[in-house]
């Protein structure tokens, strides 16, 4: 705000300003290209970044005490799927047991998981949590939180979101597939 605000007279707020021009054009630029995947290649690349998130997350936990990460997870999920847990989610969306659940969500309901997994971690860094009840308790609140925030928007439930027919392994293997071809 300072910057934004300042004398662009003087070098450094100039500089500032121009770095903040350029940042807010390269997120824009970011998400019109996002604007124009498909719904499978929203769901390949928000996918990965929920893969890589929850290593961050379970990094955390396990630094605070989580040993049980089914338990962990399961009450993260409880939160945000009105107390339903991943073996139920899998039943529901007729998951065989041996798949993840994460691989047969669409962009919009990984995105809430993708919000759920992040806000899990940096609660649980700055509430200082410190054992495996406080771990998951914390990442049931956060569930739940999340469930609240896409309700007062008047968004979808994730549990009434729509399950889509390809899992992201099948997803991938058919992209393997193209890039083999060519």
């Amino acid at each position: 705000m300072i910057v934004q605000n300042a004398n662009p007279k003087k070098k450094p707020v100039a500089l500032g300003q121009t770095y903040f021009a350029i940042q807010t054009r390269k997120q824009e630029i970011t998400e019109l290209e996002y604007s124009k995947l498909s719904e499978d290649e929203k769901r390949l690349y928000t996918r990965i970044l929920v893969n890589n998130k929850n290593k961050y997350l379970f990094k955390t936990a396990r630094e605070v005490g989580v040993e049980n990460f089914g338990k962990f997870n399961n009450y993260g999920y409880k939160g945000l799927y009105n107390g339903e847990t991943a073996k139920q989610i899998a039943k529901r969306k007729n998951i065989k047991e041996n798949e993840d659940i994460l691989d047969y969500m669409g962009s919009e309901e990984l995105g809430a998981n993708l919000f759920r997994i992040t806000q899990t971690e940096a609660k649980l860094k700055k509430d200082n949590v410190d054992n495996e009840d406080d771990a998951c308790l914390t990442h049931y609140n956060v569930g739940k939180t999340v469930r609240k925030a896409i309700e007062e928007l008047g968004g979808n439930m994730p549990e009434t979101l729509p399950t889509p027919e390809k899992s992201i392994k099948e997803l991938e293997r058919e992209e393997l597939q193209k890039i083999g071809n060519n």
